[in-house]
């Protein structure tokens, strides 16, 4: 696996409320997860990186992952686990109250491949040099353009496209989306919506067909971003099935 994640505060903010990671375990399966914190400074990056850290530390202790259902299991209860720490965290820390975040992952092995999202940051496969938005936000917006009050055009700039109708640690129990996914897939692509806010589908297409290194492609996604205003934190994980592994 050749693989790259990176993440920037953007133009706009004096801080970084996002956090990301791509790991493995000792059976070479992998994980990337992307959170995205909300509840200003210092409480949404608390959130984010509680949650990052414990599925970071908790796939790195398994040996193998398993089936695909024990898995989705994994995936859930360790989720949970994360979504009970930071509602912890906020229970004894009254200045954070209203903290959470998103969350977005995948986990590949050699059998299957699945995605779990909560929030509004995205989950992607890149199949014969097409980009596929495999998740589906938790907006208010969304909810909107689903029960055909919104157009998707009217909810591009619609004024309160960024409220969340789920999110980590926001409530004592947390429901996420899994997607069972298809493994012919040439990579697996994570943002924020600091990256989906700036850039279109196909803009990230183009420049993941580029012929450039991995980390080439995932530095010139976040500097378009910033060029085209960067008015929230980015943060992008990008893995690439086969080659070697590349650290940021």
């Amino acid at each position: 696996m050749d693989y790259y994640y990176l993440t920037d505060s953007g133009k706009l903010r004096d801080h970084n409320e996002d956090s990301v990671i791509i790991v493995s375990n000792a059976s070479g399966e992998h994980l990337l997860a992307v959170a995205d914190g909300m509840g200003g400074h210092r409480a949404g990056e608390v959130a984010s990186s509680i949650a990052i850290t414990h599925l970071g530390k908790r796939f790195k202790e398994l040996s193998r992952l398993g089936s695909k259902d024990d898995a989705i299991n994994w995936i859930k209860d360790t989720v949970s686990e994360a979504n009970v720490l930071i509602y912890k965290y906020t229970s004894e820390h009254k200045e954070s109250m209203g903290m959470g975040t998103t969350l977005v992952l995948a986990v590949i092995t050699d059998k299957y491949l699945l995605f779990g999202n909560i929030g509004d940051s995205s989950g992607y496969v890149f199949k014969k040099e097409k980009l596929y938005k495999i998740t589906t936000d938790h907006t208010l917006v969304n909810l909107l353009v689903k029960s055909g009050e919104l157009t998707l055009e009217e909810a591009k700039n619609h004024p309160r496209k960024n409220v969340l109708m789920r999110a980590l640690g926001a409530t004592s129990a947390v429901e996420m989306d899994i997607f069972d996914v298809e493994t012919d897939v040439e990579g697996i692509f994570l943002c924020s919506d600091g990256l989906t806010n700036m850039l279109e589908d196909e803009q990230i297409n183009k420049v993941l067909n580029d012929k450039l290194t991995i980390e080439e492609k995932v530095k010139k996604l976040i500097l378009k971003s910033n060029n085209r205003g960067g008015t929230d934190n980015i943060s992008v994980a990008y893995l690439v099935k086969g080659g070697e592994k590349n650290d940021n």
